[in-house]
């Protein structure tokens, strides 16, 4: 149970798109709602889009507004979010396994045949991702992806 409150800690909606796929402008909802704001009309428009499946003929097709010629942006937070388990983490990378370093893992799509690999690169590289006590969870993310990337077994988690 533990684990999965973990895990539930380290996921965090990706259901903030800065672009939606299509366009901004993309389906009848985005038709209908023109130039409105606010939340139920955002629901409203997603659920228009939704229900008639028409920004997916749109981009297919390239008309209701659709286009598929920009790249998908995400603006919500990042999937890996070790801020609320930093105290737990820390500890698991310092002693190179635990249940917070393996929530990490299992939440990255580490398969179980790399998370021992895992956890001692970590464990190795303990001094960059922790360099003070006052270290962020932005700090401690990114070098994890880093170290990761440079790594050629790891790399394939962060491609």
């Amino acid at each position: 149970m533990k684990k999965v409150l973990l895990a539930s800690a380290l996921l965090v909606s990706a259901s903030a798109m800065a672009t939606a796929p299509g366009g901004s402008g993309c389906g009848w909802g985005s038709m209908l709602f023109a130039g409105k704001n606010g939340l139920p009309i955002h629901v409203l428009a997603a659920t228009t889009n939704g229900i008639t499946a028409n920004n997916t003929f749109g981009m297919t097709s390239g008309t209701n507004g659709c286009s598929t010629d920009g790249s998908l942006t995400y603006g919500g937070k990042g999937l890996v979010n070790v801020g609320k388990i930093i105290d737990e983490f820390s500890e698991d990378v310092a002693r190179g396994d635990g249940e917070a370093i393996t929530a990490v893992a299992v939440s990255m799509g580490v398969t179980e045949a790399d998370r021992s690999h895992f956890k001692q690169t970590l464990h190795t590289n303990f001094d960059s991702l922790f360099p003070s006590e006052d270290v962020t969870t932005e700090h401690v993310v990114s070098t994890m992806f880093a170290i990761m990337k440079e790594d050629q077994k790891l790399a394939k988690y962060v491609a």
